[in-house]
């Protein structure tokens, strides 16, 4: 079975174009409801914690190792904690039980 891969690109392409223009062309106005906008406003938050949460579980071998990371990363960043300290934290709790265990 031989497979056009330009077939694949092309769809791929016009979903993800799609995706993009597809609220410029339907919303003309600007978005004045508070609660659309604060949807809006939060969407790309989960998005990416919706695809990073469970590879933080299965970059390493050691799930416990994992889980206290999170931990020690979420603690970190509800302390007011900068992106670049919480993944540092996070990183070297995991490096440190790693190390243990």
């Amino acid at each position: 079975m031989q497979h056009n891969y330009w077939i694949y690109l092309f769809i791929m392409f016009a979903v993800t174009y799609l995706v993009r223009v597809l609220p410029l062309v339907v919303f003309k106005k600007k978005i004045t409801n508070r609660f659309v906008r604060s949807f809006l406003t939060y969407i790309p938050y989960a998005v990416l914690a919706a695809m990073t949460f469970p590879a933080v579980f299965f970059a390493v071998d050691c799930i416990p190792a994992a889980a206290a990371g999170v931990v020690a990363g979420v603690i970190v960043a509800l302390a007011g904690g900068s992106l670049f300290t919480v993944a540092i934290s996070a990183s070297a709790v995991v490096y440190v039980l790693l190390l243990i265990l």
